[in-house]
């Protein structure tokens, strides 16, 4: 299974549907937004992407829980299970346990990969460009006895899309 991650969009729509994009191009058959989505509009276009999504409320997410029965937002951190894989998503690192196969978070704006034990510990990077001058986004694949992370990133002003990726093997459980 392909996860599309995405975080930290705040008010760049645009960065936000290429990124939705690429991942949809590129095989995602699900998406995950790790918070401080910001705008609605990046609510409407995972809605309208056709693929289900999950995405966590972040620090800067407040006003949009008007519109927390529209879409599919949840509360951090926020379990579930794919592909029998076990996630916890949220924003903050606050509750960065090894208490599931894969944690997602986001807030700190850098790119981080790291698996320690049996769990990976991802965070996608900012789409918005803020802290730097790029756009970044990942894809998780989840195959039976391997994690395959590709991260992806985007230079404001450019049309080129970089791929990098990383593998992890699973143990069995």
């Amino acid at each position: 299974m392909k996860i599309g991650i995405i975080a930290d969009t705040h008010t760049k729509v645009k960065k936000a549907k290429r990124a939705i994009d690429t991942l949809i191009a590129d095989g995602a058959e699900f998406m995950l937004h790790a918070g401080d989505i910001v705008d609605v509009e990046v609510l409407n276009l995972l809605k309208q992407s056709g693929l289900r999504y999950e995405a966590v409320y972040g620090n800067n997410d407040a006003h949009l829980f008007q519109f927390h029965n529209q879409f599919n937002l949840v509360q951090e951190p926020y379990y579930f299970k794919l592909s029998n894989t076990t996630f916890k998503l949220m924003h903050l690192p606050f509750y960065m346990t090894p208490d599931t196969d894969v944690v997602i978070f986001a807030h700190t704006h850098e790119f981080s990969i790291e698996f320690t034990g049996n769990t990976l510990f991802l965070n996608s990077g900012e789409v918005c460009a803020r802290n730097k001058p790029l756009s970044e986004w990942a894809m998780l694949e989840i195959k039976d006895d391997e994690f395959v992370v590709t991260r992806y990133t985007r230079a404001n002003k450019s049309d080129e899309i970089k791929k990098e990726e990383f593998n992890y093997i699973r143990e069995k459980q």
